[in-house]
């Protein structure tokens, strides 16, 4: 009789299965895709790359992006198990307890804040930290009150450009500012086109966040088109300003074109395949938009 010893190979399993599930409490590609903005507008304020003060935003933004996801989910935990989208997460799961995730969370929030304070500088800190409690504290608890969650979540979903310019600087202005309002204004089309796709999947949890009281109706789809027709001039500010040039000028017509064209589709046809279409293009327009204006920054 052989015996095979499983015992490397359990703890080795235990082991993914903790960083697999750490990483989704943390939401990875949505952090990621939050330091991508930060960093390319970091970019577009060093004249010279420092890449170790660039590193500690990454850093920075990864914990602080994950503690406001962590601490979102530890809030809705009850919430995500009735919906179909959210049910594996790893709280409702059983991967992670309560108090775990808590630490988790806590650990994230105050290392991040931490990192942006003392490495880079107090603004920093200071806009991290503003973005952790908005997300956590008024926009999590009133997604069930609410549409208007949307405006208040997008207050700290247009942070990170903001955080990687200042990052650098070191003080608030105008470019910055303009950053700010740009994914301010593109978030409202983006997230519209996910609440119309997860429509019946929200409602299981209360969360009805479209911006018509009819939910998938022209009056939704109309506001999600002129939100990307506005969005256009807007972008086109660091333009007018004299901070960009020509070729960014383009790209961005040609963008908010598109993404218009793709909310003006949902007004059209009010399905959620043309509502998929628009969050697409919504995941083309901000990072073609910002790697524009960065590379032609005069």
């Amino acid at each position: 009789m052989s015996y095979t010893n499983t015992n490397s190979v359990t703890v080795k399993d235990i082991v993914v299965q903790k960083i697999r599930a750490y990483a989704a409490f943390a939401k990875m590609r949505l952090a990621t895709l939050v330091v991508f903005s930060a960093g390319v507008s970091y970019f577009m304020a060093a004249d010279q790359i420092n890449w170790i003060k660039f590193l500690w935003l990454v850093i920075g933004g990864f914990l602080v992006t994950g503690a406001s996801n962590g601490f979102n989910q530890v809030l809705e935990k009850d919430l995500d198990k009735m919906m179909d989208r959210t049910s594996v997460r790893p709280l409702p799961s059983g991967d992670m307890s309560v108090f775990e995730a808590m630490i988790l969370a806590l650990i994230m929030g105050v290392a991040g804040i931490s990192i942006l304070w003392f490495a880079l500088n107090p603004l920093s800190g200071l806009l991290g930290a503003m973005a952790l409690i908005m997300y956590v504290g008024i926009y999590t608890p009133m997604k069930r009150v609410s549409p208007f969650a949307v405006f208040v979540g997008a207050f700290p979903g247009a942070i990170p450009p903001m955080l990687g310019y200042v990052a650098e600087t070191g003080e608030f202005g105008l470019i910055p500012g303009l950053l700010f309002v740009i994914q301010f204004i593109w978030q409202f089309p983006h997230f519209w086109a996910i609440a119309w796709k997860l429509y019946d999947d929200y409602a299981k949890a209360g969360f009805y966040l479209l911006p018509s009281p009819g939910g998938k109706d022209s009056s939704s789809a109309i506001q999600s088109l002129l939100y990307t027709l506005f969005l256009i001039p807007i972008s086109l500010l660091p333009y007018f300003f004299g901070i960009t040039g020509q070729i960014s000028a383009v790209v961005i017509l040609i963008c908010g074109a598109y993404y218009a064209w793709k909310a003006y589709q949902l007004y059209k046809n009010l399905d959620d395949k043309s509502a998929m279409g628009l969050m697409f293009a919504s995941f083309v327009y901000l990072p073609v938009v910002q790697i524009a204006m960065w590379l032609d920054k005069i």
